[in-house]
């Protein structure tokens, strides 16, 4: 509640270009610590957990600034791109810093996590124009953000197709315990972990390649609610290659997320913007923490494979309201 607070203060009061660097160079020195040898355990939580709160006024300036940055006609590219590189870098990531932890250790790897945020800083600064802040000295507040959004028809229907994302995540955090059920290692479990982060890939590549803008629209909705149906499947205890392959699927049904977050930033207040995208990242990070805990539990009571059954059966109930919703507040 405090990380999603901060961001729409922040990222609303104070210029978004200087809360970006700001929140860069913070987590810079954080990282920084977090590196230095001999720190006890809870300090080393305290730094992690710090650096990870400043993510949420740093991605809503962000994102906020966006459809300030680039022209209308480049600005779902630009999303897509954003998201896309997000994605593959993320990957990437987790492979490359388990390489460099293993060769040079845990503290350099912290220290080159450094060196990325200490290098984010200038380049902002050096190819982001200084804007001034979008809500002057007007209040910002967690109760006027949601009473914007729950009075906004679009934006409570867009909201309500990022919070399904509850219901991918599970997946993706079942995949040990479910590669363990089926008798496979942790190379198999660990396809399965990035079955999903691909399919998003290649969902968001061909969506935002392919598909003109008034298509993607009109697919994005049932592409949130179908995104369930893979995770149905999984009752019929297929195997493991067509399991990877259903997980695949679900991930490039989540390509919808590209379509749905440009026009929520598009269609937000600009001197709100900050209030409203803060309000649907924590609103995701919620529904998936929540997800990931449901899923643990259905898991342990039904099993790998009616747990995650139900819970796609749960997502389409879910879903469906969602999508009538978005085709009253398209139409």
């Amino acid at each position: 509640m405090t990380s999603s607070r901060a961001s729409r203060w922040l990222a609303d009061r104070y210029p978004r270009r200087e809360v970006t660097i700001a929140c860069d160079v913070t987590r810079t020195v954080l990282i920084g610590c977090v590196a230095l040898p001999g720190l006890p355990l809870p300090a080393l939580c305290a730094l992690v957990f710090a650096s990870q709160l400043l993510d949420s006024p740093s991605r809503a300036a962000r994102i906020s600034l966006t459809p300030d940055v680039l022209p209308r006609e480049l600005y779902r590219t630009g999303v897509a791109v954003h998201q896309l590189s997000d994605q593959v870098v993320t990957l990437l990531g987790f492979a490359g810093g388990g390489i460099v932890v293993a060769l040079a250790g845990a503290e350099t790897a912290m220290l080159i996590d450094a060196v990325t945020f200490a290098a984010a800083a200038p380049l902002t600064l050096a190819t982001v124009r200084r804007r001034p802040a979008s809500a002057g000295r007007e209040p910002v507040s967690l109760l006027g953000g949601l009473r914007l959004v729950a009075g906004h028809r679009a934006l409570r229907s867009l909201l309500g197709l990022a919070m399904l994302s509850g219901f991918h995540v599970i997946p993706e955090a079942i995949a040990v315990p479910y590669a363990a059920s089926l008798g496979l290692g942790t190379a198999e479990a660990g396809l399965l972990m990035a079955a999903l982060p691909v399919g998003n890939v290649i969902g968001v590549f061909v969506l935002s390649r392919f598909l003109p803008e008034s298509r993607l629209m009109a697919l994005m909705a049932p592409m949130a609610v179908a995104a369930s149906v893979p995770l149905v499947v999984t009752a019929a205890d297929p195997g493991y290659v067509p399991l990877l392959l259903l997980w695949t699927m679900c991930g490039v049904l989540t390509g919808h997320h590209v379509a749905a977050n440009a026009e929520y930033v598009r269609i937000a207040p600009p001197e709100s913007r900050g209030q409203t995208v803060g309000l649907a990242s924590s609103g995701m990070v919620a529904a998936q923490g929540l997800g990931i805990l449901a899923g643990g539990l259905l898991v342990e009571v039904a099993g790998p494979e009616y747990g995650l059954a139900i819970a796609g059966a749960a997502g389409l109930a879910a879903g469906v309201p969602v999508l009538l919703a978005w085709n009253r507040a398209a139409s």
